[in-house]
């Protein structure tokens, strides 16, 4: 232990030493510097570099080489171990710096096989986008060749290992992270298969696919809650069990390594956007907002900036790593996403020889898997930067790498991630150069990401959305359980095309919201998924938005930091008029006080407010207690499916005898017990002072780094935890989610300059930098600041100025 404690504080006299000379570029520059100037090889003519009080830089240039290469060397000064961390994520390499603890993370992404992938998208891009990943790259690489052993960012000397070069695949491979996040279902089809010998009724209310506050985007609507068919043959509880085993170990796994990144997206509930035209505004133009929902982290998975060459001129967002700008607006239009979720994953149960385990059943007989053989180094030690070797050999069948194993059954999976014929980088580029909704379109057929809703505005005043991506067609079923391997039954035949995907241009209602939610009604033609998110926040969204005829950025704003819980609202209501007539006994003073505080709450999740840590532990006892008696404690451990409180909604307003826990005569006892699960578990987390039980106690924002936890060293990492308004989960989901609102925009093409825009912490990723978290305070009172765009306002905003020559 006393070894343990002087080496971390040598590592903290270490870092405190260690040389903080002032970069203009790098995020450690002072605010006093002006203007300077230096020479980097690799340019073809100048590139002007304006920073703002934020740190955001506006790069100018007078081609895309440069402009990229810029884009690279600027964001590598502020974000490098952020980017580093990204591509050892992706490539299965934490273990080499971060050591044992991450090992099956690693173990995890190589059976993916990301890098293979990654490197094969980077080989077969077209010329175009090869140049710019190439030129970014090179900008990233010129950054860090400017560094020493005493400049390089603190994790990087803490860690005491250096970066090595970046290469066009780093770009591409940090995209997968993001699939990984928003379009993960492989685990839903475990799920409906173990809960296959459920009756049809019972099955409906515990994977509800519909709901009454659902806003449909495209097509007309049907409200139903009929099962879908299961066509594969029950597993046994035991075989289910198991099975369910080890899906929460790897639920687990992915939360770590996605939680570490800022990526994590609970049941791919990641983000609101929404756009009116100009008949709902008081400007008479369009307005665009956008709010993407992703674990908060430090930094923040977002970047902010500002690119201009011939041919573009366009502010967002993006993440390190990756160039262009991926939300955000350029002189004509303005683009915002949320998470579609499709099921783009499917599994197949591969049925493989018992004396040859390599060689596997197909439709025309047997066949040979491939083995990949992987080797991943392990650190040994903090102190310790010497590895250690683990290897592992990955079976990929023609359905692609076996990643579930349990008692015998073998389960492959197929993922459009995993494909690099589709997957493109041309996106990007052809989007931020767009001018009209046609050329948006057209931009969007190169955009191969994880599924989107794509809301528009342009300066024209036209409004569209669109839903891009890549979603399969199956020659069979739709993917929804696992297919047999060993037949063609479930086999990709093709993907919807492009024109066939949701979309919709100038609608006669004039607004578009998307919040993750069922956005087509049953007439659309292909199959989606059967998972879409709670239907809470594009409810209120839609609602907030026609409570006033001209609408206004302030009235944007206000709807981004609304904490109104519908879930909550209707839950405490109910329980109110529940029990108020079965409360009989002085013994009963107390709960006749909390409902008459539930009858009188306004639903919102403020800080100060007592009422909904209650309502919100009382709710989660009753979701456990119905979901445990449903389907029994084992399946409910891993029980994942995202929009379950539609049904919960349904059972405590219309409270239905064959769902009530077999211990309880009704309803009311069944509260009363929920009342004193949550009284429980309110004194076991906040004590047993109520004056405490207030929102703000019981949940905070908290933005980690991954090595703040090191003792001493990590407390330059730190951001203290702080009670913060909405949730992203308890009672439904508010429309501000609290920490879990990565960036903030609200798009104005009436006027560009007045647009607004934020992300949670700051731009820089450096500690020691005035923008580490300057940005904190506007991001917790929802007042993003605007964000200048013309060359007038850029220049009245510039605080500090670069200029990039080209080496002579």
């Amino acid at each position: 232990m006393k070894l343990h404690i002087f080496v971390c504080l040598m590592a903290a006299c270490f870092l405190c030493s260690m040389e903080t000379r002032p970069r203009i570029v790098s995020g450690q520059q002072p605010v006093a510097a002006q203007s300077s100037s230096i020479q980097i090889a690799g340019l073809q003519d100048r590139v002007t570099i304006r920073r703002d009080e934020r740190g955001i830089p506006y790069i100018q240039a007078n081609n895309d080489h440069d402009l990229y290469f810029a884009q690279g060397y600027v964001t590598a000064s502020d974000r490098l171990w952020q980017m580093d961390l990204f591509r050892r994520n992706a490539r299965g390499e934490l273990a080499e710096i971060l050591g044992n603890a991450v090992v099956e993370e690693d173990k995890r992404h190589r059976t993916f096989g990301f890098a293979q992938e990654a490197e094969a998208e980077a080989a077969q891009a077209s010329a175009p986008a090869r140049a710019l990943l190439e030129a970014y790259a090179n900008g990233v690489n010129a950054y860090i060749s400017s560094l020493d052993p005493k400049n390089l960012p603190p994790e990087f000397q803490l860690l005491q290992y250096k970066p090595r070069p970046w290469t066009p695949a780093d770009s591409l491979v940090i995209v997968k992270n993001f699939f990984e996040a928003l379009s993960s279902t492989w685990r839903l089809d475990v799920t409906r298969e173990a809960l296959s010998d459920l009756p049809a009724d019972k099955r409906a209310g515990m994977l509800p696919e519909t709901s009454p506050l659902d806003v449909v985007v495209v097509g007309k609507d049907a409200k139903t809650t009929a099962a879908t068919p299961l066509s594969r043959p029950h597993l046994s509880t035991s075989e289910s069990a198991a099975l369910l085993r080890v899906l929460a170990a790897d639920q687990q796994t992915e939360s770590r390594s996605l939680a570490r990144m800022g990526l994590y997206a609970e049941g791919l509930a990641a983000s609101n956007n929404w756009v009116v035209s100009g008949k709902h505004t008081a400007s008479g133009k369009p307005l665009l907002a956008n709010d993407p929902h992703l674990a908060s982290s430090a930094p923040s998975i977002w970047y902010m900036i500002h690119l201009t060459a011939p041919g573009v001129r366009v502010a967002g967002v993006t993440a390190a790593g990756l160039p262009g700008v991926v939300i955000g607006h350029n002189d004509h239009i303005a683009w915002g996403f949320t998470n579609v979720g499709p099921d783009v994953q499917d599994l197949y149960l591969e049925k493989f020889d018992p004396n040859n385990p390599r060689r596997y059943q197909t439709p025309a007989g047997w066949q040979d898997a491939e083995i990949r053989h992987e080797e991943i180094r392990v650190r040994k030690g903090f102190t310790d930067t010497a590895t250690d070797t683990v290897t592992l050999d990955i079976t990929v069948t023609r359905h692609g790498p076996i990643i579930l194993e349990k008692d015998g059954r073998r389960y492959a999976l197929r993922w459009t991630a995993l494909d690099p014929k589709i997957n493109t980088s041309d996106g990007f580029y052809a989007q931020n150069r767009a001018r009209n909704w046609k050329e948006f379109v057209e931009a969007l057929k190169g955009y191969t990401g994880p599924t989107q809703n794509m809301v528009y505005a342009d300066i024209d005043g036209h409004i569209g959305y669109y839903a891009a991506g890549i979603v399969p067609i199956r020659k069979s079923g739709d993917g929804s359980v696992p297919y047999d391997g060993s037949t063609d039954a479930g086999e990709w035949v093709s993907y919807i095309p492009f024109d066939k995907l949701p979309q919709l241009a100038d609608p006669p209602s004039g607004i578009i919201v998307t919040a993750n939610q069922r956005v087509v009604g049953p007439d659309y033609p292909y199959f989606l998924t059967h998972s879409w998110a709670q239907p809470y926040r594009a409810h209120r969204i839609f609602e907030l938005l026609n409570q006033k005829q001209k609408l206004t950025t302030d009235d944007f704003r206000a709807i981004q930091g609304d904490t109104y819980s519908i879930a909550g609202g209707t839950f405490a209501r109910a329980v109110a008029k529940l029990l108020q007539d079965q409360l009989t006994s002085p013994d009963d003073d107390k709960l006749r006080a909390t409902l008459a505080d539930f009858a009188a709450w306004d639903g919102r999740l403020k800080t100060d407010s007592p009422v909904a840590p209650v309502v919100a532990q009382m709710r989660m006892a009753f979701r456990n207690r119905i979901i445990n008696a449903a389907i029994g404690e084992e399946r409910a451990k891993i029980y994942l499916w995202a929009n379950f409180d539609t049904t919960l909604d349904r059972l405590i307003t219309e409270q239905p005898k064959d769902w009530l826990p077999k211990e309880f005569k009704s309803y009311a006892d069944l509260m009363r017990a929920c009342y004193a699960d949550a009284r429980q578990a309110l004194t076991k987390s906040m004590g047993a002072d109520e004056s405490k039980w207030i929102w703000g106690n019981m949940v905070k924002a908290r933005f980690p780094h991954p090595l703040a936890v090191a003792p001493l060293v990590g407390l330059q990492f730190a951001i203290a935890p702080f009670p913060q308004d909405g949730t992203p989960f308890l009672l439904g989901a508010s429309v501000n989610v609290g920490a879990n609102v990565s960036m903030r925009l609200i798009a104005d093409p009436g006027d560009w300059d007045q647009s607004q825009q934020g992300i949670t912490l700051g731009e820089s990723g450096i500690p020691n930098s005035p923008h580490w978290n300057d940005q904190l305070a506007d991001w917790r009172a929802v007042t993003p600041r605007a964000l200048p765009f013309t060359e007038a306002a850029i220049a009245k905003a510039t605080k500090q100025t670069l200029m990039l020559d080209p080496a002579k």
